[in-house]
């Protein structure tokens, strides 16, 4: 026997609760931020961020006593300080959630321009909030009986794309009516994410008076550890680059692949961005162009590593001009690409 929900409303009795008409929803996911600058706000995120164990993978009582008692006592300074740097005062958010609510309200426009009201697009964090379990909630409330959920990595990484879905997959534990639920793979390889990518390395390096000696195209790291056991994210970077280059028809002394973000003592991913762009401008190498494919909304790591740090290094290595190129964010051919995954992945689905 069908339930009122599957049959309709129409074919409740007439002392049934009240059901909202059902939907589809696409939950985008992006990694985090705090909710504010202030050594509190740091330290609750950071914990929930550094004590994930797909993020850290070193034993519990040999990493917490070290996280809890060293590094959550000092690091929420420095990192609250770096945050003021990039802190949006006027909204009292970080880039990473205004463009990531960007993002967000462009592919939903889009879609109902295609399915109209059948379709629910909303945003969630893995860390801090708006969390993936209160999405998850207000989805299932709505009346979404599946759930497409997206993780905005397009290179997948276990410390990325499947902790999200790990949030994910508990939160629908949650659920008494839990939904359909489909996750949304990564999509480095994607025509048009490629597309995407190599126009706005064309347009920025049009915007330039001199061309650029070389292009940096600078992921974010992982132990090398990682690799060694079968992550596969090195290997799609790589074809990322590989990709972006063969569209720009560039040489392969035009474009470099480096990895950024060290942190700990173990060997990450090689060469590091911080250090070879130093080597690049003592080769003479005076102007660079950075580009970073591995996010796909500017954040922390972009607007202040990449354009402070690892930029600092250039520079003080005999570098010139240094030309950071924005991630793809909320611009029309990022919102097109994202779109293009998820009508493939609604597939059967409406």
């Amino acid at each position: 026997m069908r339930d009122a929900h599957s049959a309709g409303t129409s074919a409740a009795p007439a002392d049934h609760p009240a059901l909202p008409p059902r939907k589809i929803g696409v939950l985008l996911a992006n990694l985090g931020t705090p909710d504010a600058t202030d050594y509190w706000s740091m330290r609750r995120y950071l914990n929930e961020f550094l004590s994930d164990h797909r993020v850290i993978d070193l034993p519990r009582w040999k990493w917490q006593p070290l996280l809890q008692l060293v590094i959550l006592t000092k690091r929420p300074f420095t990192s609250g300080a770096n945050y003021k740097l990039i802190w949006d005062q006027a909204r009292n958010e970080s880039p990473l959630m205004t463009i990531t609510r960007d993002q967000t309200h462009a592919v939903a426009e889009a879609l109902k321009a295609e399915y109209g009201d059948r379709v629910m697009v909303d945003f969630c964090m893995r860390y801090g909030n708006p969390s993936t379990k209160s999405k998850v909630q207000a989805m299932v409330a709505a009346g979404c009986e599946k759930i497409l959920f997206f993780p905005l990595y397009p290179q997948y990484a276990g410390a990325t794309t499947a902790t999200a879905n790990d949030a994910f997959f508990r939160a629908l534990m949650q659920e008494k009516r839990q939904p359909a639920a489909r996750t949304v793979p990564d999509y480095f390889e994607h025509p048009l994410y490629i597309e995407a990518l190599a126009a706005s390395v064309e347009r920025a390096y049009a915007s330039l008076d001199h061309r650029p000696d070389m292009l940096v195209v600078s992921y974010h790291g992982m132990p090398k550890r990682y690799l060694e056991e079968g992550d596969p994210y090195h290997c799609k970077c790589q074809k990322t680059s590989r990709l972006l280059r063969e569209r720009l028809g560039w040489d392969k002394t035009e474009i470099t692949t480096t990895f950024q973000s060290v942190f700990g003592r173990e060997e990450w991913l090689r060469p590091y961005t911080v250090e070879h762009v130093a080597e690049l401008a003592k080769q003479g190498k005076k102007r660079i162009a950075v580009i970073a494919p591995a996010f796909s909304a500017d954040c922390i790591e972009t607007l202040e590593e990449i354009k402070g740090e690892i930029c600092e290094s250039f520079e003080h290595a005999g570098g010139e001009v240094f030309t950071y190129i924005p991630c793809l964010n909320a611009e029309p051919a990022h919102i097109t690409a994202l779109t293009a995954v998820i009508r493939e992945n609604l597939g059967g689905w409406i």
